[in-house]
This record gives structure tokens, C-alpha cells and sequence, in this order.
């Protein structure tokens, strides 16, 4: 499927990094935006454009004319309520709503594990699984997640909603079974992306790992077939753990550190993730 234009929010973080030049192979235009003033070298196709989320009047004029949005844009972390309340909620209705002025057909959304954190492993939830916000931030997903659901039953925007759980280097037990690759990412943006029809759609962002924490049989429609597997670093992973408590949220939860981080505090701070952006 090749668009005419896609526009994609949060083009600076790592995991934009890794999507812009995919992205930029199935459309005419790919428009990447953030607020940082430069995102170094474009790929062919590919404008860069600074904007702020928070600015309905921008995200409209960045959505004139696009067929699709794949919103990534947002902070990714836990942070006070005031500061997640701007581009995070704010934002995301700003995307829907201009997505929705501009005929935009589809919304493909970086939501987050943490919108349903504080569900127990053992319960190996599915898609359909309520929402159980393990912090403001997962609060905020759940937000966007809702706001998606009613923008497809009252307006006929269509949305998936990605409920990303660890992309990032597996290096801890957690990720065993909760590692999402960047291959598979980028697979799961492509089919959330190239699939005909997909109304108001939630998916698991994870890849194919033998300790997998969720299942993804609802969304199985999409065509996403994740690859990778992160029990390829057990041994190493797990020669160097001590038994861990099973009493303890952070272990029994799926939001992991999330889960008992003091609202506000962040929850990435002591997970060791590993900043390998793409650099072009």
C-alpha cells in the first residue's frame, strides 16, 4: 500500500527512529514531526516538520491531506499528572480531533502496556482485558485508547491501538516475556497500517516469546506475526538473577516497575533501557 501522505508524531524518540524510514516506503510524503528543531538527514520522501501536540491549529495543518497518522508522540514515562496532561491527553485528542477535520481514515496509536499494568501475569489477559492503569502515564493511555473507541463509533475514524510492552534491549527477567524487537515493531506498524479494514482495533505490542504475558488472539486479524524471540538471552539473563520475590507487584504485574513506582515518580529511572536510537 502506497499513501499519498503519512505523518508520523514523535519522529526524534528511539522508537520513531527506527520507524521514519519504513514509513517513508509506503507513502509519497512521509511527514515526521517532534519539537526538536532538526532531526538530522531525511529519507527520500521524508519532511520533517516542528510542532507541538498541544497546538490543536498545528496538528490540524500537519494532517491536511494525510491518509493515516501513526502517533507516537507523548511523554514516555511516568510524570507528575500536570505534566502528562499537556501532550500526552491534551495531545491526543488534538490528533483525533484533527485527524477527524481532515477525513484522515486511520489513527495507529503508541499506546502502552501500562494502560493495563496492574493485571497479573498468570492472568494472560487478552485484548478485551479493562483497563487496570498501573500510573498517570498508563492513565493517559487508557484515556487515548477510550478516545480512539469513541472516534470510531461516533465519527468513523478508524484506530489501532499498539499496547507497546519492552522495545528496547532485553536485559532483565521481566523482558523474557515482555520484549517487543524492532523488526517486530516495525511489523506491527506496517500491518496496523496496510490492513483494509481495522475499525477500533487493540493489539499487543510483544514479540513471539516463549514466556509471552498476553494474548493477542482478538487481534490476529491484522496479520501480525511477530518473529523474535527474547529467549535467546535467557541463559545470560537469568545466570546473573537472584530468585525474585513472588509477592512483589513489580514481578507479578505486567506493568513490571510501573507497577510500584510512586504516582509521578518515574518508572524508567531503574530499568536499565539501553538508549540505542537509529541514527540515519
Amino acid at each position: 500500500m502506497i499513501m499519498k501522505k503519512l505523518v508520523l508524531t514523535g519522529a526524534a524518540g528511539r522508537l520513531g527512529s527506527y520507524l521514519r524510514e519504513p514509513l517513508s516506503k509506503m507513502a509519497e510524503e512521509l511527514v515526521s514531526t517532534d519539537l526538536t528543531d532538526d532531526i538530522g538527514t531525511l529519507y527520500e520522501g521524508e519532511t520533517y516538520v516542528k510542532a507541538n501536540l498541544e497546538s490543536l491549529d498545528a496538528m490540524v495543518d500537519l494532517l491536511a491531506g494525510a491518509d493515516m497518522v501513526v502517533h507516537f508522540g507523548a511523554i514516555g514515562d511516568e510524570a507528575p499528572f500536570e505534566q502528562i496532561l499537556g501532550p500526552n491527553i491534551i495531545g491526543a485528542y488534538n490528533v483525533w480531533e484533527a485527524a477527524y477535520r481532515n477525513a484522515v481514515r486511520r489513527v495507529v496509536y503508541a499506546s502502552s502496556v501500562h494502560a493495563v499494568g496492574m493485571h497479573s501475569k498468570r492472568d494472560c489477559i487478552g485484548t478485551d482485558a479493562p483497563h487496570r492503569p498501573d500510573t498517570f502515564y498508563g492513565l493517559a493511555k487508557c484515556f487515548a485508547e477510550d478516545l480512539a473507541s469513541l472516534y470510531w463509533d461516533k465519527r468513523g475514524v478508524e484506530s489501532v491501538c499498539m499496547r507497546i510492552f519492552s522495545c528496547a534491549q532485553a536485559n532483565n527477567p521481566r523482558s523474557l516475556g515482555t520484549w517487543l524487537s524492532y523488526d517486530d515493531l516495525i511489523q506491527m506498524v506496517q500491518r496496523s497500517i496496510d490492513t483494509p479494514v481495522t475499525g477500533f482495533t487493540v493489539v499487543y505490542g510483544i514479540s513471539n516469546n516463549d514466556r509471552v504475558v498476553v494474548d493477542n488472539t482478538k487481534a490476529s486479524f491484522l496479520g501480525y506475526r511477530p518473529r523474535d524471540n527474547a529467549e535467546e538471552f535467557a541463559d545470560e539473563i537469568l545466570k546473573n538473577t537472584p530468585p525474585l520475590n513472588h509477592a512483589d507487584p513489580e514481578h507479578t504485574c505486567i506493568g513490571g516497575p510501573f507497577a510500584v513506582v510512586e504516582l509521578g515518580n518515574s518508572g524508567v529511572a531503574g530499568m536499565n533501557i539501553v538508549n540505542d536510537t537509529k541514527k540515519n
